[in-house]
């Protein structure tokens, strides 16, 4: 996905020139949802099209969670945020003139609307913005206590690249997003080239872990997933592998870390290149941070026949019961066994019993987008957030607008699939 992402601030730029500036949503004016989800099929949200013919990469239901610009989702469910819980925080990155900032909201009424309540702006991202994650810590780590959100992403990929050096800081909030702090830098970049997509984890020993995409190892490898920890959210060690395929044209890249109930973590993840092109995988570790050997390509993510997703995966766990839970995957693509994009590839997700290395079954998607495409915006990286409680899903996902061409972020909440 490397083209994409050096495209992705100047393709969303020249979006926002073509689109209408509109404020985002507020405590006074919510995205909202009109209609209830019901187990058979997804929310009846607000129509995107507003009369207009839906473009390739639109949206076919679903709310907009603001308008304009709105890139790279993530949502999370606090759970160890006092009277907080319960409360969806969603990210998505978007920009003010040329410049990045990270937009947070929050919904209270279970994924039905959202309110924008704080925006992450980091010094450095007037030089290039993407990629971010958002993370709940389920325990103090340092000055941080249980409950503080993290954020992180992708910055200065707009730097002159003979000498731009990319970094990963992290900003910490104490109050549910609405306001935001610096905290540290957890990496930059060894050389000129990419630090893409990172993701938190906390170890059994208590240390805060990211892990992101590196492309500073070429030419020995053109991309690896690499890992640093902290003690305390302040001092990183250094940048190790996770994954360095032997293969230097092979790409591992966008990390996605859960913790399943055996208490082992399991890293979802794509491999890029020759013959794999962007394929889903997996991985397992008994601590989050040691992994199998690095040079093991990992388990494929598909069901029995063949079908899987290429480009953007993410996975979610949710509690369904069972002892292993069950897990929910997407992609930007879906795929059959012969290698041919099938129908249903933006409006199709994934259901598995709790054993990744098992077959996965497909369901309907809460958020459909037409036809997608290896490209920075239709369905790139949805994110998916079970609500167990209620037998229901929430995606955000993005599209193409009918009216302007920007790229923004769709919501909407289904059934749980059986």
């Amino acid at each position: 996905m490397f083209v994409i992402r050096r495209l992705f601030t100047v393709l969303a730029l020249a979006a926002l020139t073509l689109s209408t500036a509109v404020a985002p949503a507020t405590a006074t004016g919510p995205a909202t949802a009109t209609g209830p989800a019901t187990a058979t099929g997804p929310a009846m949200a607000e129509a995107p099209l507003g009369g207009a013919e839906l473009p390739p990469g639109g949206a076919e239901n679903g709310t907009r969670l603001m308008d304009g610009t709105a890139l790279y989702p993530r949502a999370i469910r606090l759970a160890r945020s006092g009277a907080a819980n319960g409360t969806i925080i969603a990210s998505v990155v978007t920009f003010a003139g040329d410049v990045g900032h990270g937009a947070i909201f929050a919904s209270t009424d279970d994924g039905r609307s959202f309110d924008r309540v704080g925006t992450v702006s980091d010094p450095g991202a007037a030089t290039g913005l993407c990629c971010s994650t958002l993370y709940e810590l389920p325990r103090r780590v340092g000055g941080l206590g249980a409950g503080t959100l993290l954020w992180s992403a992708s910055v200065g990929q707009q730097q002159g690249e003979a000498t731009r050096r990319m970094t990963l800081p992290v900003w910490a909030s104490r109050d549910q997003g609405r306001t935001w702090e610096y905290v540290s830098t957890a990496a930059t970049a060894v050389g000129t080239k990419g630090l893409w997509e990172p993701e938190f984890a906390v170890s059994p020993d208590g240390r805060l872990v990211l892990y992101v995409s590196d492309e500073n190892q070429q030419p020995a490898h053109s991309q690896t997933i690499v890992q640093t920890t902290s003690s305390d959210g302040l001092t990183w060690s250094p940048l190790e592998n996770v994954i360095a395929m032997a293969d230097p044209a092979l790409r591992p890249g966008m990390p996605v870390v859960r913790r399943l109930p055996d208490r082992t973590y399991l890293m979802s993840y794509e491999v890029c290149g020759p013959i794999q092109d962007c394929r889903h995988y997996t991985r397992r570790s008994a601590d989050g941070v040691s992994w199998e050997a690095v040079g093991n390509i990992g388990n494929p993510v598909g069901t029995a026949d063949g079908t899987h997703f290429r480009h953007t995966p993410n996975i979610s766990w949710y509690d369904d019961g069972t002892a292993d839970g069950r897990l929910l995957g997407v992609g930007q693509m879906l795929y059959g066994a012969d290698g041919s994009v099938l129908p249903g590839s933006g409006s199709t997700i994934m259901t598995n019993d709790g054993v990744p290395e098992s077959a996965w079954a497909t369901a309907e998607a809460p958020v459909r987008i037409l036809d997608p495409w290896n490209n920075y915006c239709p369905n790139y990286s949805p994110t998916l957030l079970p609500l167990p409680e209620s037998d229901e899903v929430l995606e955000l996902s993005t599209g193409y607008e009918s009216e302007g061409g920007a790229c923004t972020t769709y919501f909407a909440v289904a059934g749980l699939p059986d």
